[in-house]
């Protein structure tokens, strides 16, 4: 079964969210650094097997354009140059309903590394 089509996607860019709305209003907002780590490029995903490359820094990455690719997934174009990969709506979906626990993930395997959310060159110590 595949995942729903949103019925609407809206980037609140202040907040720097991209909200996908679906039928019956269940509706997701998805942060954009979530996004740009989660990518699905082979860049940041790797070529298979253990060759995924955690992304550091991306605390307050942007968008600076979405376009959509056919009927089935959202090109998102990053303001850090990274716009490869493409972002299929069941993989958009699987990305809002599991969001909680791929962040969480995501924030273990940079406590792991000893790597940070801060954009390079920031450095914030906690006392």
């Amino acid at each position: 079964m595949s995942a729903p089509i949103p019925t609407r996607v809206h980037y609140h860019k202040k907040a720097r969210e991209l909200e996908l709305t679906y039928e019956g209003n269940e509706s997701y907002r998805l942060s954009v650094e979530y996004l740009r780590v989660y990518s699905p490029s082979a860049e940041v995903r790797g070529h298979g097997g253990d060759t995924a490359v955690l992304q550091v820094g991306k605390k307050d990455v942007g968008l600076k354009n979405i376009t959509q690719t056919g009927r089935y997934a959202l090109k998102l174009h990053f303001d850090d140059g990274h716009d490869s990969g493409l972002y299929s709506w069941d993989y958009l979906y699987d990305l809002a309903l599991n969001r909680e626990a791929y962040w969480a993930d995501y924030l273990r395997r940079l406590d792991e590394a000893g790597a940070s959310r801060e954009p390079q060159g920031i450095q914030i110590k906690q006392l």
